[in-house]
């Protein structure tokens, strides 16, 4: 059994975690900074990075004492890499690297993207390789295809905006304070799916990526209009992502094998969209897997397990790892039309 700590510090949570490689969580702890950047409407990255040098040493500290051992008595260290904020990325790789210099243990710079992808193996200890993976977070909108540790196999992408960044920008245009998500959600529990007119972006077409920028646009002529109820807005905007999701997802099941369907990712604790998922997966006839919503948000124990996977594969990295503000879990996949620096 090997113990990893974990460290993440990609955007505005720091976090550390404790793991095991027979999938136990010793310890976690993550502290966010949501009230430092609401009055601003979304994370501003040196704010970020500044409170992340001050809190992930004490959270470190605080792991420790929580699972009763030292540094010393841990088999590795695993960081966040990348990608990310790269102000942000730094404090916590740096850190990574110094405990394990100091420690004289393997270092293993993980990618958050694959913290994201692995997350579900932590907690059901039944799915295996491979799966199709939908990723829906903030920052990312992406069907992969996971092989394995390290084996990633790109099906799509977003060709503008993320789900997660289509749900915060609406919330500001709403009213509605950051983080977006789960703000949309509350005020859609009284709204009428229905009731606004929205477009569903690429629904229908042949490949399956992803676009949200002008569902984003249509919310904010919704909003100007005033003729729509704020909720019935909300309500209608979720509707649409969940559409959205379904169906791209629906045309990469069928372009791969895999017998699950795994959601991970900030979004994935939408509940919604979990459902509608899940719904899918079962019409699809593939078993379905997701993990609890606090793992499905930015934290260390992901990480941690990333880097139990790789130091089980013997995947540990040298001290001269770089911090990357982007690194796609599929280097060689094609770029799409429109995606730019998302592809």
């Amino acid at each position: 059994m090997a113990i990893i700590l974990g460290l993440e510090s990609s955007c505005d949570d720091s976090a550390a975690a404790l793991v095991t490689s027979d999938r136990r969580i010793l310890a976690q702890a993550v502290v966010g900074q949501t009230q430092a950047h609401q009055p601003y409407g979304g994370v501003v990255p040196e704010i970020a990075a500044r409170a992340h040098v001050e809190i992930l040493p004490k959270l470190v500290e605080q792991v420790l004492g929580d699972a009763n051992i030292s540094v010393g008595d841990v088999d590795a260290v695993a960081a966040t890499a990348g990608p990310g904020l790269i102000g942000g990325v730094m404090v916590a790789l740096l850190a990574g690297k110094g405990l394990a210099l100091a420690a004289r243990k393997p270092l293993i710079a993980v990618n958050h993207l694959e913290g994201h992808a692995l997350s579900p193996r932590l907690v059901n200890p039944d799915l295996g390789f491979p799966y199709l993976l939908l990723l829906v977070s903030g920052g990312h909108c992406q069907l992969l295809e996971v092989r394995g540790v390290g084996e990633y196999r790109r099906l799509a992408t977003t060709i503008d905006d993320a789900a997660g960044e289509a749900f915060d920008k609406a919330a500001k245009l709403l009213g509605l304070p950051y983080p977006g998500g789960p703000a949309i959600e509350a005020l859609a529990r009284d709204g009428d799916s229905n009731a606004v007119p929205l477009p569903r972006p690429l629904v229908g077409s042949g490949e399956p990526h992803f676009s949200f920028a002008g569902l984003k646009s249509a919310v904010q002529r919704a909003v100007a209009s005033g003729e729509f109820r704020p909720d019935d807005v909300a309500a209608s905007f979720q509707q649409a992502v969940v559409d959205c999701l379904v169906d791209r997802t629906r045309v990469a099941l069928g372009r791969s094998n895999a017998p699950a369907l795994v959601v991970a990712g900030g979004v994935a604790a939408n509940q919604a969209i979990r459902a509608a998922l899940s719904a899918l997966a079962t019409t699809e006839g593939r078993r379905f897997s997701i993990p609890p919503a606090w793992l499905c948000t930015d934290n260390a124990a992901m990480i941690a397990w990333a880097g139990a996977e790789r130091f089980a594969a013997g995947l540990v990295d040298s001290l001269d790892a770089p911090a990357r503000a982007r690194w796609p879990l599929d280097a060689s996949a094609e770029k799409v039309r429109g995606a730019g620096v998302k592809a």
